[in-house]
């Protein structure tokens, strides 16, 4: 069973497009060893994606995570995956050791040379992030050099966006994910949509010649759109609703994703009591595609969110 552990709502940067809203609300050790109870409960393997908030304000919690979910699969034999969407500024070695002992991936939110232009650090003068977060993105490459990059692209960064990507395979990276900002925060017009096409085909070309030239470097969202095509794959699939990932949140309280937390309409259960089975088929049939979505051209482009 995968569940993405909330074990913060606090965060030390303010990104102008986040749409999670800081507090000071933590997940206790025991909501915590629950959530691991639940995540062996079901299936074969075990998946535990720690989150935030940032989820190293918390890195105690995610120690105690690793060992005794590390224990539970000796002792059940299930096989147990963690991974992590951190900020990366409070990375250090003693950390990327233990995660790399433990098999971890690791997802580095960092956007790049566009980085300053939406991700400040949350003190009185809103201080920049990038040196800070290249270095610790270097760091991260020495311990674990298939890490990922996901860089989120909000207007004020389209003009950065061909050289964001360039920055970041030099860097080292070899895996790359680039996405649209979306939200209350983030407003969109017409001319940011005329700016942003000549940078992905900008993007486009210098991903070709590193693949002529023989290459690897993984490029989301274009990989995955040229894969979903070549396969006639509908990426609406890919959204099952409380069933591949839930998030746990730091009262302990179960969703079918991110987006829903606490929208009381989705609330699936909690981990001291289990899942309300009735509630999990109610919530699976909503990722139906929806009556409004059946005649329209785009169908099996859009996830319907």
């Amino acid at each position: 069973m995968n569940l993405t552990l909330h074990l913060t709502e606090n965060c030390n940067m303010d990104c102008s497009y986040c749409i999670r809203e800081k507090c000071p609300r933590d997940m206790t050790e025991e909501v915590l060893f629950k959530a691991c109870d639940l995540a062996f409960s079901k299936g074969s393997r075990a998946g535990l994606c720690f989150f935030g908030g940032e989820p190293l304000l918390k890195k105690d919690l995610i120690y105690k995570a690793l060992d005794y979910c590390e224990e539970r699969s000796r002792l059940t034999g299930m096989r147990f995956d963690s991974k992590m969407t951190t900020n990366g500024s409070l990375l250090d070695e003693e950390f990327l050791r233990k995660a790399k002992e433990s098999g971890m991936v690791i997802g580095l939110s960092f956007d790049g040379k566009a980085q300053d232009c939406c991700r400040r650090f949350a003190d009185r003068d809103r201080s920049p992030t990038f040196d800070r977060v290249e270095e610790k993105a270097k760091l991260l490459l020495e311990y674990m050099p298939d890490s990922v990059a996901l860089a989120t692209i909000a207007p004020d960064a389209v003009p950065y966006y061909f050289e964001s990507v360039k920055y970041l395979h030099d860097l080292g990276f070899r895996r790359v994910s680039a996405v649209i900002a979306y939200g209350r925060k983030v407003s969109w017009t017409d001319d940011d949509l005329e700016l942003l096409r000549p940078q992905i085909e900008m993007t486009a070309e210098y991903i070709k010649d590193l693949f002529i030239a023989g290459e690897k470097f993984s490029f989301s969202p274009l990989d995955s759109k040229i894969s979903e095509c070549i396969a006639g794959r509908n990426p609406a699939e890919k959204c099952h609703l409380g069933v591949r990932q839930m998030p746990v949140t730091p009262g302990g309280e179960l969703y079918p994703c991110t987006s829903f937390i606490n929208d009381e309409d989705y609330l699936m259960g909690n981990v001291f009591d289990g899942l309300d089975d009735n509630k999990v088929r109610e919530i699976a049939m909503r990722a139906q595609v929806p009556e409004t979505c059946k005649d329209c051209d785009l169908r099996t482009r859009c996830t319907n969110s």
